[in-house]
């Protein structure tokens, strides 16, 4: 962070986000306002809080539904994202060897974070990451928060604004899916602990529950069936897989004018044991079920 952006962030109190929310909303109904200081000055200062970590895109909130945990979505923040681009110009960053062309400037200052990051590791000013978590050669994008103790993988991908909790795991080349537009849309969230195993993606605002287990190549958008398979019958859900599970890929039988043809589906196979902690290997935390990954 930038000794601008630390100057900033030494002015704001939290009952100030009061009135930022409102002067990033009213720029956001009529965005000509940011001709004028104060609302440019509150879309710079939310994502100076989105960078140290002092506000988020979504959060948490206490009790759970019968769903399991409910997340509030702030869209005022993904609204001073959006026009964060449009006060930004295209400007040549340098970092050690390596020249970038963008609009938004990199995170730095790594060792004062506490945090791990191999080369070319990049993450963008605006995400968030806890001390303790470790960056392989991977991307993280604005708006994302990256939790303590989290490892992201080799050539993994972290999108705008997903949420990724503490002692996760996103495996080589996983891909999380941003979601920026609209701004009340939900994004992936990945509650602590979880396990996802080589090149599996979630996009599309998708839910994983706490230590749930994705295997190798698992695909999960919005429209995906989630079909848990564990009981006699087969108990279909989309948009969230429940704490514990343990998820590999699978096809299923749809009928088409051309044809019947199989179609990808997620399934749950069952559930991560008490004995199978945050620190378990995905192959461990399979081989409960005899399945190769």
């Amino acid at each position: 962070m930038g000794t601008v952006a630390r100057e900033t962030l030494r002015r704001v109190s939290a009952p100030d986000h009061v009135e930022i929310q409102q002067l990033v909303t009213a720029a956001y109904e009529d965005r000509s306002r940011l001709e004028q200081d104060q609302y440019a000055d509150a879309v710079r200062t939310t994502l100076a809080l989105l960078d140290s970590g002092r506000v988020r895109v979504a959060e948490p909130r206490r009790g759970e539904d019968s769903d399991g945990r409910v997340w509030t979505v702030h869209a005022w923040v993904k609204q001073a994202i959006l026009l964060y681009f449009g006060l930004c110009k295209l400007e040549t960053h340098v970092v050690g060897p390596f020249e970038y062309l963008d609009k938004i400037p990199l995170k730095r200052d790594w060792a004062e974070a506490g945090v791990r990051v191999v080369p070319p590791a990049t993450a963008r000013f605006g995400a968030h990451i806890e001390a303790g978590a470790v960056l392989m050669p991977s991307y993280v994008n604005i708006g994302a928060r990256v939790g303590a103790g989290t490892m992201v993988d080799t050539w993994a991908t972290v999108g705008s604004c997903a949420q990724v909790g503490r002692d996760v795991h996103l495996s080589g080349g996983v891909g999380i899916g941003g979601v920026l537009e609209p701004p009340n849309a939900s994004p992936v969230i990945i509650e602590d602990g979880c396990f996802l195993g080589s090149r599996a993606i979630v996009v599309e605002g998708v839910h994983l529950e706490s230590e749930v287990v994705l295997g190798a190549n698992v695909v999960i958008t919005a429209s995906t069936p989630i079909i848990d398979v564990t009981g006699t019958e087969p108990v279909e859900r989309r948009g969230r897989v429940p704490a514990r599970s343990v998820v590999i890929p699978g096809t299923r039988t749809k009928r088409f004018p051309a044809g019947e043809f199989a179609v990808p589906c997620a399934l749950i196979i069952g559930q991560r044991k008490a004995s199978t902690d945050r620190r378990t290997s995905l192959n461990s935390a399979l081989r409960d079920f005899s399945v190769a990954v």
